[in-house]
């Protein structure tokens, strides 16, 4: 939870430190045992021990997750070679694409458009106030023409899941 004196911070991804560790220790992992055995195999060069150690790190790219932050009126997405802001208060469309993996896709009235996975914002409560808040300011302007719908069902699917997470954690289910 925030302190009072924290209402002007914005709000975080909680797991991202974790799934960056996550990233780093199986990069490194990788990395390791891949120089373990082309050096037991007796094939170690430096060249090969570049090439290793540059797969390690492309594999730690891939596997970072986006660092996702809110605040008063904007949601940042921040991958590894950009990032990607908009104004939660100035929203015009809003879809969810469910394939393989859900994203959600926002685009505001500036141009500006971001795609987060929403289980960042079932996770982080603090960041889904601060969407929700936003998106009531765009209904309220009119600048939201599509995709409340969207939102409605994604808050009332994380309403839920934090009801079911308080029955576990109070031994009511």
């Amino acid at each position: 939870m925030r302190r009072s004196d924290d209402r002007w911070a914005p709000a975080g991804d909680r797991q991202w430190r974790g799934s960056a560790r996550l990233a780093a220790g199986c990069a490194a992992l990788f990395g390791a045992l891949s120089l373990l055995v082309d050096w037991d195999a007796g094939s170690l060069s430096p060249l090969r021990t570049l090439l290793w150690l540059g797969m390690a790190a492309a594999l730690f790219m891939v596997l970072l997750p986006a660092r996702v932050t809110a605040g008063t009126g904007w949601l940042t997405v921040r991958g590894p070679w950009r990032r990607r802001t908009v104004r939660t208060d100035a929203l015009t469309t809003v879809w969810r694409y469910d394939d393989l993996s859900s994203r959600l896709v926002l685009r505001d009235t500036y141009g500006h458009r971001l795609e987060l996975d929403p289980h960042v914002l079932t996770a982080n409560p603090l960041i889904w106030h601060e969407l929700d808040t936003g998106v009531r300011r765009s209904v309220e302007r009119g600048t939201l023409s599509q995709g409340a719908d969207v939102l409605n069902r994604l808050g009332r699917r994380i309403d839920e899941e934090t009801v079911r997470a308080v029955l576990r954690a109070s031994g009511l289910q």
